[in-house]
Formats: C-alpha cells, sequence, structure tokens
C-alpha cells in the first residue's frame, strides 16, 4: 500500500487511516461533522495527493485532449483550467478529470482520479496516434486542497503571488511558503471556496509547506480533513463522484453534465452522445431530500409511488449543513423534476423523498 508524503502528519494527529485507491488515507481526525462544518465555515486542509497527474507536451497536446475529453480546451489560455470527461465509445464516462492549460497549445496538466490512474493513462495512450509526449508525475506530485470561505486569507502571506483575487478555475505558479514551482489552483471539490496547491515531493517540501499552512492559520483555527467530510462536502455541492454518481455505464447527459459536453469539436463518443442530445436520456441524475427518517446508500433502489423499481441510489449521507438526509441518484425522465415523489427502499421500509434542484446548499 502507498503512502502520501504527509502520512507521518496524519499519524501524528491521531487520524483514523483507511485503505483508499491503493493508498493509506485520513477518513477522519477530530470527527466528520467538526471537519464538515470548519471548512464550511473557516477553512480545512485535505491531503489529496493519491490523485494523478499526466503532463501532455508538445504541438499535438490540444490535439490529443480534444479528441479524448468531452469539453473544449482550445477555449483555455495558459493559466486556465476546466472540469470534462473522458467518454467512452458507448458514451459512457472513463473518468471526469481537470485540464489546465499550463502553455497554450504545447503543455497541459490532466488531474485524474487516483482509481483511475493506469485506466486513464492507458485510456489516452491508446488514442494517441500522433505519439504524443506524455508524462505520469502522479507519484512525485503532492496535491494539497485548502478549501473554506477564509483559506485564501490565510495562506496569502506564504506567498507573493495574489491568490486572494485569484478568479475560479484559474492558476498561478511560484514561490510558496519558501518552495519554487507551487501550483496554486482557485478550484476544489467542496463549494467553500478555496485553493488547491500542487508541487514536487522533494527537499522535504511536503513537510515545510504542510508546517507553513498550520502555522499561518493558527490564528483562526485551521483543520486537518480527511475523505469523510470531504464526501459529505462534495454531497451537497450535487458534484458527482466517479464509481458511484458516474461510471463507464452512465452518459455525461444522463449525468447532468452536459455543460461540459460540446459538440463543437470531435471526440470519442460523440455519435452516441449527439443521438442522446437529440432524442433524450431516458434516465436523470437527480438530488432528493428524505421526507422520512432513514439515510439514503449508494446502492439501495429507488421506487415510484407504486412500488416499481425506476432506478437507484448512488450517493446518500445526512448532511451536516443542513441537517437533513440527502442523496443522489437516477430515476427515470418522468421523475426527475423538482418536486417529484419517489421512494428509497431503506433496509424493510419504503420511505418517502422528494426531487430538489441542485445544489442543495445554495
Amino acid at each position: 500500500m502507498k503512502h502520501t508524503a504527509f502520512n507521518q502528519m496524519h499519524l501524528n494527529l491521531g487520524a483514523k487511516m483507511i485503505e483508499f485507491a491503493g493508498y493509506l488515507m485520513p477518513v477522519s481526525y477530530s470527527g466528520i461533522n467538526e471537519e464538515h462544518m470548519a471548512v464550511r465555515s473557516n477553512a480545512g486542509v485535505f491531503d489529496v495527493s493519491h490523485m494523478g497527474e499526466f503532463l501532455l507536451k508538445g504541438p499535438g497536446a490540444l490535439d490529443l485532449i480534444q479528441r479524448v475529453s468531452s469539453n473544449d480546451a482550445a477555449k483555455l489560455k495558459d493559466g486556465q483550467a476546466q472540469y470534462s470527461c473522458l467518454p467512452n465509445t458507448d458514451g459512457g464516462i472513463v473518468d471526469d478529470l481537470l485540464v489546465y492549460c499550463i502553455k497554450e497549445n504545447s503543455l497541459y496538466m490532466l488531474v485524474v482520479n487516483a482509481s483511475n490512474i493506469q485506466k486513464d493513462w492507458d485510456w489516452i495512450s491508446s488514442h494517441n496516434n500522433r505519439r504524443v509526449e506524455m508524462e505520469n508525475i502522479s507519484d512525485r506530485t503532492c496535491l494539497l486542497a485548502i478549501q473554506g470561505p477564509n483559506a485564501t486569507r490565510i495562506l496569502q502571506p506564504l506567498t507573493e503571488m495574489d491568490i486572494m483575487n485569484l478568479p475560479y478555475y484559474h492558476f498561478v505558479k511560484g514561490k510558496f511558503a519558501g518552495v519554487d514551482n507551487v501550483l496554486i489552483s482557485a478550484t476544489g471539490y467542496t463549494g467553500s471556496g478555496g485553493v488547491e496547491i500542487y508541487f514536487e515531493d522533494k527537499n522535504d517540501s511536503a513537510e515545510k509547506i504542510w508546517n507553513a499552512i498550520f502555522e499561518a492559520g493558527k490564528s483562526s483555527p485551521i483543520k486537518p480533513v480527511g475523505l469523510g467530510a470531504r464526501d459529505t462536502l462534495r454531497l451537497e455541492m450535487g458534484y458527482c463522484l466517479y464509481g458511484n454518481d458516474i461510471s463507464d455505464s452512465s452518459s455525461p447527459l444522463e449525468a447532468g453534465l452536459g455543460w461540459i459536453t460540446k459538440f463543437n469539436k470531435d471526440f470519442v463518443g460523440r455519435p452516441v452522445l449527439e443521438l442522446q442530445k437529440k432524442e433524450g436520456v431516458k434516465r436523470k441524475l437527480v438530488g432528493f431530500e428524505m421526507q422520512e427518517r432513514g439515510i439514503p446508500r449508494h446502492g439501495y433502489e429507488i421506487a415510484d409511488a407504486s412500488g416499481t423499481t425506476i432506478g437507484e441510489v448512488t450517493s446518500g449521507t445526512q448532511s451536516p449543513s443542513l441537517g437533513k438526509a440527502i442523496g443522489l441518484g437516477y430515476v427515470t425522465e418522468t421523475l426527475s423534476n423538482p418536486g417529484s415523489a419517489i421512494y428509497i427502499k431503506i433496509r424493510d421500509k419504503i420511505l418517502r423523498a422528494v426531487v430538489v434542484k441542485l445544489p442543495f446548499l445554495s
């Protein structure tokens, strides 16, 4: 099992550790609800160094990205990023990812899910018929997400780069906490603002940056946050989790990701998705709130008023911010509109829920 460069820091803080995507990762430190609310109200630090990073270099890099991804990466200028996905030939999703334009038309970084690193590498490589230079830098790249409304204010003294005014989905690169070549990106998976920082694990840079962040956050105590709260935070925003809400057998149009699916270019799976768009999808990913006491979990059946199964729950939790049980799941198109009554089969009970507009937390 792999460890991130921050493993000893997690152990020193008494983190509860679990195996995730081949890594030993912290699931919680002081408790999921407490960590969740710290991010919503102040700031928290997540070690997400298990994520994968690929560099694509040279004149054919953009063309390769355009052919394998659904969004239009040609719109990206230096210092901009975008959310996208890798469709398969059947219109399903190989993975969702971030595309960073470091140097327009010649250098890009793709950030992929930890559990899909090899799968994505193989998929992109299989379409690399123009021999674009690809480099997998996952094992030597550290990634920390510092999220929350006060995150950039706390971090600003650690760099001369203006990160407090960094536009959403833009990034800068330079010195941070005395470490060179740190990429700071106004992105995240929480919906509470903040940044994600990428840097190479060398010369004790991981320890330097970790310690500097917590030293800077002493005055308005910044908390370490585990994967447990990362999940509840993203779910309140209706963000998809690969393997739960999206997969090889779900299309971006079914998953509400039509906004990252651009038909002004050629890409893998386009014919299938164009047909879906024309004919309409038969099922949709929706958010729902429980109307009766019970917590929906991944894999639970969703039924209509007659008890007929119409789909299944893909993610569910008790929302710390809202104090109610919420979930995501696929339902038939006819019951996908906000206000529609659906029923969740929880153990031996069928409990009422209502479809709501995403995000849960506005």
